[in-house]
């Protein structure tokens, strides 16, 4: 925006830095479910600490392009891996499979509406080329932990098929199972509609607040500290029950609070709100991810993340365009307003359809012992000595 002082332009590099997230994530699944997750994820974190370096430097040299901002490549194969390597760092899958998926998916999605807003300060302070030099040096932790790690990796169970013969399976599986159809529907919806906030954060810091980066900047801080109070609080729930409605009420806070926004001329009160918004956003980013893991079957786990990743990074290149190109036709209130408006259309469609997610869903965590009542009844049939309540 500071090289362009254009909306349009922003939408435009959003799309063409994360689209090719949406074409390569779903061969990125089949690589995940016939190959060690481990390794490449040790090629894809290498290469992203390359190219974060390469941005510093060319921003430092003062010979950054527009063309050279156009990314995603990397991390089209990166997200899907990285989300079906998560279970194999569990060694108590039983126990603890729920929690650290909960742990995972909070620390990232948080990690990601947190770093937006510690740009926003860094870029008010010290400029873009920090940003990049930073972000840089914080994949080295990243390598480092990776050569660390000592897992055994899942054996692929994968038929010697073609590689388009395995999409389609996973396309199948996912899209053919009604509970994981409907919440990557309802996460693309959101997903496509979302990028307008952190897109046109800019415009209306500058153009309806009459601030500048600063207040960018702390528009996105409350956005990040919304994400994070959702983070701990999913932290701290044991278990996966609840989830489902949870993510209906979490769509919901995320539109009507964008609505809200989109009229605000405010400061304050729009800090308030997108700290709301940052909230219903981690709650149902994290929490889908938590049910697709639970539900998934682990030979198709990396092509159901890689659906997934389709949904929660694929649509944001589109959401880019869309908001871009509403922000200067009609108004970047006005594209605000209009996202809001199809969330909690979203939400209400999904609320439609959660008793029959939860009717199908019942009969898998009770095989797996995750309702309380079924793992007491198992643990009763298992132990003789175990009086029945009866």
């Amino acid at each position: 925006y500071r090289l362009t002082n254009s909306a349009l332009m922003l939408g435009i590099v959003g799309f063409s830095g994360q689209i090719p997230l949406f074409v390569i994530a779903p061969f990125a699944g089949v690589l995940a479910d016939k190959s060690s997750r481990h390794k490449l994820l040790l090629y894809t974190q290498s290469l992203a600490l390359i190219q974060a370096l390469v941005l510093s430097l060319l921003v430092f040299t003062e010979s950054i392009q527009i063309w050279q901002l156009i990314l995603g490549i990397i991390n089209a194969f990166d997200m899907p891996i990285r989300q079906a390597f998560v279970v194999e760092m569990i060694d108590n899958k039983k126990e603890d499979l729920g929690n650290a998926i909960a742990f995972n998916s909070s620390m990232v999605n948080a990690a990601r509406l947190i770093g937006p807003s510690i740009a926003g300060i860094l870029i008010a302070t010290v400029g873009e080329g920090w940003c990049f030099l930073i972000n840089a040096v914080s994949f080295l932790a990243v390598v480092i932990s990776l050569l660390r790690m000592k897992v055994v990796p899942v054996l692929s169970k994968l038929p010697q098929s073609k590689v388009l013969e395995q999409l389609s399976e996973g396309f199948r599986y996912t899209f053919g199972f009604p509970p994981i159809r409907y919440l990557i529907t309802l996460l693309g919806i959101v997903s496509l509609m979302s990028t307008s906030v952190t897109l046109l954060a800019p415009v209306i810091a500058k153009k309806y607040l009459g601030g500048g980066a600063d207040t960018f900047g702390f528009l996105m801080s409350a956005y990040g500290s919304g994400a994070l109070l959702g983070a701990f609080y999913l932290l701290n729930k044991k278990s996966v029950i609840g989830l489902g409605r949870l993510i209906g009420i979490a769509v919901t806070t995320f539109g009507a609070s964008l609505i809200v926004f989109s009229f605000s001329r405010v400061f304050v009160l729009s800090v308030v709100i997108l700290a709301l918004a940052g909230l219903g956003m981690m709650l149902q980013i994290a929490s889908t991810n938590t049910l697709l893991q639970t539900l998934s079957e682990e030979s198709k786990r990396g092509r159901v993340m890689s659906f997934y990743s389709m949904a929660f990074r694929g649509m944001s290149p589109f959401g880019s365009l869309l908001a871009g190109g509403l922000g200067s036709s009609i108004s970047a209130p006005g594209a605000i307003f209009l996202s809001g408006s199809v969330c909690l259309g979203g939400a209400v469609y999904y609320f439609i359809k959660l008793p029959v997610i939860r009717r199908i869903v019942k009969p898998i965590y009770q095989s797996m012992g995750i309702l309380p009542e079924i793992a007491e009844a198992v643990e009763q049939a298992t132990n003789p000595t175990i009086k029945s309540t009866e």
